[in-house]
């Protein structure tokens, strides 16, 4: 594993307009990694994938990916970074067919070659039958697997991933635990924002929980059954 994080920030803060929602985040991804952001909602978890991205107001602190400092770039100098991010709200264009969803996000310069539709189509079967079919006419399940599904097709090798799992059946569930395995076995950095402790747990290497825009525990899944009655205090898991 390289010495360099994939992920390194060191007192972030972030505003949305005059509200201060991050206060001070410190949180570390090392390559190949699945971390995950814990936390009730409103604690800050996906304004901190906001952040990362430059997608929020005002910014403060340093975040750097693969050691180089983004906190000053706009968005679009992010992404070339290798950053894929899948918004909670998926962002599927109904106008596109699914596979045209798939075609449209460009190859990010200076990463390397993102998945061809085929190894695509192979992980995701259930979008090789609905390739023709309108984007918004798939099901939930379906439209995560595509939002998801696109950002492998950039190149991208660092994934922020908002609530995939949410409102979802727990076979489509089952399935993106399974994604998120095999992305992981294929070298894959993933940093997943999750209300649903029990898709987390199996999948992360370490945790992050926060309140109130602040990291306030972290801690790796050796120790995650110790840290079972503080999780049930924070969360209610």
């Amino acid at each position: 594993m390289s010495a360099t994080p994939a992920l390194q920030i060191e007192g972030l803060s972030a505003w949305y307009g005059e509200s201060h929602i991050l206060h001070g985040v410190d949180l570390t991804v090392n390559r190949g990694e699945v971390v995950t952001l814990l936390g009730r909602n409103g604690a800050g978890r996906s304004t901190t994938l906001r952040a990362i991205m430059g997608l929020t107001g005002k910014r403060s602190g340093s975040v750097r990916v693969n050691g180089v400092e983004t906190i000053g770039l706009p968005t679009y100098k992010i992404a070339h970074c290798g950053i894929g991010y899948c918004p909670e709200e998926r962002g599927i264009f109904s106008s596109l067919s699914c596979e045209e969803n798939l075609l449209l996000p460009p190859q990010l310069p200076g990463c390397g070659e993102g998945m061809s539709l085929d190894e695509i189509y192979a992980m995701f079967p259930n979008l090789a039958e609905r390739r023709h079919s309108q984007g918004t006419r798939l099901s939930g399940g379906e439209q995560q697997m595509l939002a998801v599904a696109r950002i492998l097709r950039t190149g991208a090798n660092l994934l922020l991933l908002d609530e995939i799992s949410e409102g979802l059946a727990p076979v489509i569930v089952q399935a993106l635990a399974r994604m998120i395995c095999a992305l992981k076995d294929k070298g894959y950095t993933v940093v997943m924002v999750e209300q649903n402790f029990r898709f987390a747990a199996p999948l992360a290497d370490r945790f992050y929980v926060m309140e109130h825009g602040s990291i306030v525990e972290r801690f790796g899944a050796a120790e995650l059954e110790a840290k079972l009655p503080v999780l049930n205090e924070l969360l209610g898991v």
